[in-house]
């Protein structure tokens, strides 16, 4: 289990397919609409330009390099709000699932709540687990899917932790109150970097 997840978290980092890229971000468009849309604005960048007297030929150049880099920064960073926002409740919804196992709950009815109550986008995404199970995959199989939305190391962890506890049992509630834990100590430590950068760069 952990050394299939570890090689699915590999080719999380290796190139990733623009529609695979817009699915990260939260985006319903199809790549050829992305692509459309990046035609569009090279036009609109090569006009500008010309309009401005730029030479043709390095019209042209502004045109190629905003039609391209323009739309692939603003997916970019469109993924990383996706995956901050999520990340941002991630522990939330982790204590919440031990507080319903603690209570007595089972792990899908536990995630079924969080489905419910948490804050977007980690609702709609644990609705894709529930939904996953309902089509007869089994837990270990259906917390997949969120590696495919979020490829980060929080998401591989609660996922193998899941998978381990699904595999070989364990006391799941000590071992996701660990991980909620080990999840708001990289968040600390994330936004004491950020602001000892933030203060280094003032």
């Amino acid at each position: 289990t952990l050394k299939s997840q570890s090689d699915n978290y590999t080719r999380a980092r290796r190139h990733v397919p623009l529609q695979a890229q817009l699915f990260q971000a939260g985006l319903k468009m199809r790549s050829r609409d992305f692509i459309r849309n990046q035609v569009i604005v090279g036009l609109v960048v090569g006009v500008l330009a010309f309009l401005i007297q730029i030479p043709i030929i390095f019209a042209l150049v502004f045109a190629a390099a905003g039609g391209y880099l323009l739309p692939r920064m603003w997916l970019n960073r469109k993924r990383k709000k996706y995956q901050a926002r999520f990340l941002e409740e991630l522990p939330n919804a982790v204590e919440a699932i031990v507080r319903g196992v603690k209570s007595g709950l089972p792990l899908n009815d536990s995630m079924r709540l969080v489905a419910k109550e948490a804050k977007e986008p980690l609702r709609s995404e644990f609705s894709r687990v529930i939904d996953q199970q309902a089509l007869g995959k089994s837990m270990q199989e259906a917390v997949n899917v969120l590696f495919e939305r979020i490829p980060v190391p929080e998401v591989n962890f609660f996922i193998v932790v899941i998978s381990v506890q699904q595999q070989s049992g364990g006391n799941l509630s000590e071992a996701l109150g660990n991980l909620a834990k080990v999840l708001r100590n990289r968040k600390a430590m994330k936004l004491k970097i950020k602001a000892m950068s933030s203060e280094a760069k003032a």
